[in-house]
This record gives structure tokens, C-alpha cells and sequence, in this order.
């Protein structure tokens, strides 16, 4: 029988905030996760005398006023998917979000969003939920690890489920000199499209590729061998399939090593591209951007730092919401 989480008073408030990130870092296919400093802020509320069960406000990007405003907002379904593996039901909530990750581009905004439906669900109910459960829900939620790792945890996360159900993750230092530059086509690309394009089997080679490979990304990153990343960032598993989806993609993996440029892979399932890089940063990115223009796609660049932090909770007050004239 379920019970019901009952708020001590009608403005019974608690607040997050979680990182963007990317996956995959070329060979690491699903177990490479990298919490990046752009965030989704959200204020969960409990209301009395109403009737809906979810009421969102949403600022930040301009994509962010398209995302449902009820029950069907990822937010509040991951709440509601956590809630009922609790075995309790939520009351009726108000949702103040703030939304700096772009939508669709691979950067880990359903990420973001279901690991602070999953933590919001844990404080409002008053339920004591370890990360190590938070990363399971959020894990089965999403259907796989690597950026809710991230989002969770922050840095650089390398991840394995169990066949239990439950997810290994392990936080490895990321080095601050390593910068990150991703550049987003002006398109967006679901990731149940994406991973759609990926066969179901593979060959022992291709298999075998991408294990030396990305064993090898990890022992380069902690030796500081960051000459090996070129080499570490090749993938055979996913890339190359879903290049049809991604106009330019070919083109920019294939870009030739260039000053500062130590690596180059498609950032989770995409569109947008990620480089690793040490300098020359604006040179890599109209290097990149340029294999999109060919086919007249427009992108936008930045140069993200890395978080290290991963999620956090806020104060209830914290200003940088989408708020409500009650």
C-alpha cells in the first residue's frame, strides 16, 4: 500500500541544481560520462487545494518555453517513477526551473533533468535516498549510466551496471589544464533516433577496438599522456553509423591534428561535437564549425569548464528560478 508524503506546511520547498555533461568521449560507448559547468536549476514546491499534480514555470534557454508545463514534464515524471519505487505518492507540486542546457544537442539535459527528479522526489517525501540508489533510478529511467552518472557526481565518471540492477560508478580527477570546446549544429537529434542507427550486434575487431581504446583514454587522462588522446578517441561502435543523422559529422572526424587539438568525438549521441583541447580553442572551433557549413548548418560554440560538484542542493530562496507572482 502506498503511502502519501504529506509537507509539514503549504510552502514546503526544496531546490537543486545539476550539471550538463557529456558521453561516450569517443571509444567509451555508455560507461564515459563528463559533468560540464552549464546547469538546470529546479525549485519543487508543495501546493495545497489543487487539483494538478504538476505545475512548471521554466526560464534559461529559449527552447526551455517549449518543454510541457504538467505531469508530463521529464522532471516531475522522474519524480513520479522514483515515487512509485518508493512506494509512495507525491503530493501535488509547483516547479521553478531554470534551463541553461540546450535541448537535443547531446549534452545531457534529460540527464540533468531526471537525476533532479529522482533527488526532488528523495526530499520531498522526506525518503532517505543514497546516490548509489539515486544512480540506480536514474539509471533505469534513462536506460543507461554514463551521463546521470555524471550530473550526479560531477568530473569524470566511468560506469558499469550489474545485472542486478544496481550501477558501479567510479569519479577519476579530471585535469584543469584539459579544456573541453563544444560545438552544437542548430538542429536537434533525439537520442531514441540515434540509438535506433546502432546495429544490434557487432564484430570481435570493432568490439576489440574500442576496449584497448578506451582502456587506454583512462590511463592517458591520470598520466597527463595526452598525446595518446588522439588515438584513445577513435570509436568504431557508434560514430561512423550515425554520421547519416549528423550532416558534417564525417568531415570534422576527420579533421587532421592541429595546435592545441588533442582529440575530437561526437558528444553523447549528438549533434553537437566535442574537442579536447589545451590552446588555440577559437582556431578548433571555426575548424569544426566550418565542416558544417558546407552544408549550410549554423552552430554556435563555447568553451566549457568542467564541474566537478555534480549535484547540489540549493537554498529554498535561491533566485535563479522561473518564479511565480503568487
Amino acid at each position: 500500500m502506498q503511502s502519501k508524503v504529506e509537507s509539514r506546511r503549504n510552502d514546503f520547498t526544496f531546490a537543486v541544481r545539476l550539471p550538463a555533461s557529456t558521453s561516450n568521449l569517443g571509444a567509451g560507448f555508455d560507461c564515459f560520462g563528463l559533468a560540464l559547468q552549464r546547469y538546470l536549476s529546479v525549485r519543487a514546491t508543495v501546493v495545497r487545494d489543487t487539483a494538478r499534480k504538476c505545475n512548471v514555470r521554466t526560464s534559461g534557454t529559449s527552447e526551455s518555453a517549449e518543454l510541457p508545463r504538467n505531469e508530463e514534464n521529464l522532471i516531475y515524471r522522474a519524480m513520479a517513477f522514483a515515487a512509485r519505487s518508493e512506494g509512495v505518492t507525491l503530493p501535488s507540486l509547483r516547479l521553478s526551473v531554470r534551463n541553461e542546457i540546450p535541448l537535443g544537442r547531446g549534452l545531457g539535459s534529460s540527464a540533468a533533468a531526471i537525476v533532479g527528479g529522482v533527488k526532488l522526489c528523495g526530499l520531498i517525501g522526506g525518503i532517505k535516498l543514497p546516490d548509489e540508489k539515486v544512480l540506480e533510478y536514474a539509471t533505469r529511467f534513462e536506460g543507461h549510466p554514463d551521463n546521470v552518472a555524471a550530473t550526479l557526481f560531477g568530473g569524470f565518471v566511468i560506469t558499469s551496471p550489474k545485472h542486478d540492477g544496481s550501477v558501479l560508478a567510479l569519479k577519476r580527477p579530471w585535469p584543469p589544464e584539459l579544456k573541453v570546446i563544444i560545438v552544437s549544429p542548430s538542429f536537434r537529434l533525439a537520442t531514441k533516433l540515434a540509438r535506433e542507427t546502432l546495429p544490434w550486434g557487432v564484430t570481435r575487431a570493432d568490439a576489440v577496438h574500442n576496449l584497448q581504446r578506451s582502456a587506454l583514454f583512462v590511463g592517458a587522462v591520470a598520466a597527463g599522456r595526452y598525446d595518446l588522446l588522439w588515438e584513445a578517441m577513435r570509436d568504431r561502435l557508434h560514430q561512423e553509423r550515425r554520421q547519416t543523422l549528423v550532416p558534417g559529422l564525417a568531415e570534422v572526424l576527420e579533421l587532421p591534428q592541429m595546435e592545441g587539438l588533442l582529440g575530437l568525438a561526437l558528444s553523447g549521441a549528438g549533434p553537437s561535437v566535442l574537442a579536447l583541447a589545451v590552446d588555440h580553442f577559437d582556431d578548433i572551433a571555426s575548424a569544426i564549425a566550418g565542416c558544417f557549413q558546407r552544408y549550410k548548418v549554423r552552430t554556435t560554440s563555447q568553451r566549457l569548464e568542467v564541474d566537478t560538484v555534480g549535484c547540489q542542493m540549493l537554498s529554498a530562496d535561491y533566485a535563479d528560478y522561473a518564479d511565480y507572482a503568487d
